[in-house]
């Protein structure tokens, strides 16, 4: 497999350097800080601020560059997962969606390779836009003059997202295989979906720790003690999701002609 390895992962590349929709994700995460920095803003006088005002005085947003940091983290506990489970989705379900899968299948590449490409790419896709969320924080910050700066501070948060977006990565694994088995991307979006608020619920109740989708957030100590006190175990369980869906994906391409 590893001599084909590089030439998949340049075909894979080719496709996605080529669509819309790895840009445009890249493009709407990044934002994020944008977001959160209009809240920021609505912190500093929430009286004027109508509705956006009371959102931030329920949700306890102050306006300095902790606050910041910590509403831009917790939308994107929720935001990255989203976009990760998207672009998953298209890179695994393109081929079926735009009838080309039969001729990808046919090739003398091995489905091991190709599938070992799309994951590779999506790691790689997660790592350039986890690293560009925090610069343009840093950007927007700046240009709100928030009070309160620290360097320990960014990289607490720089922490926070890394580990957000490693586990989120990791866990799109059964969206690859939603993907493939559903042959594109409405049923691995769906999943997302569900998995989403699935992870939201299961953190209200205190139960985070045992679903695989809300231990990000609670390592990344964005989900606070009432999601669940972390273990061992919630490790466990998140290792054993991204080790089945990996596996059942790899299976699945292999055993494609007969599906």
């Amino acid at each position: 497999m590893t001599t084909h390895l590089p030439a998949a992962l340049w075909a894979e590349a080719l496709k996605f350097r080529r669509s819309r929709v790895p840009w445009v994700t890249a493009a709407v995460l990044a934002l994020t800080p944008l977001l959160a920095g209009l809240f920021v803003l609505a912190a500093r006088d929430p009286q004027t601020s109508g509705l956006v005002g009371g959102k931030t005085q329920l949700l306890g947003v102050t306006a300095d560059w902790a606050g910041f940091f910590t509403l831009l983290t917790q939308i994107d506990a929720v935001g990255g997962l989203l976009a990760l489970g998207v672009v998953t989705a298209w890179v695994f379900g393109r081929e079926f969606s735009d009838r080309m899968a039969v001729d990808l299948l046919a090739l003398a590449t091995p489905r091991a390779a190709i599938v070992t490409a799309k994951f590779l790419l999506i790691v790689a896709w997660s790592t350039v836009v986890t690293a560009l969320v925090p610069l343009v924080a840093l950007v927007v910050g700046g240009a709100l003059g928030l009070p309160g700066w620290s360097t320990s501070l960014v990289w607490e948060t720089v922490g926070h997202l890394a580990v957000l977006s490693g586990l989120n990565t990791l866990l799109v694994t059964p969206v690859a295989l939603a993907a493939s088995i559903g042959r594109g991307y409405l049923p691995a979006i769906g999943l997302v979906l569900i998995v989403i608020a699935l992870a939201q619920a299961m953190a209200a109740i205190g139960a985070g720790a045992w679903f695989p989708w809300s231990v990000p957030a609670l390592a990344s100590g964005m989900a606070g003690a009432a999601g669940g006190a972390i273990s061992a175990t919630s490790y466990l369980l998140v290792g054993l999701t991204v080790l089945a869906g990996a596996v059942l994906t790899m299976t699945w391409w292999r055993l494609a002609d007969q599906h």
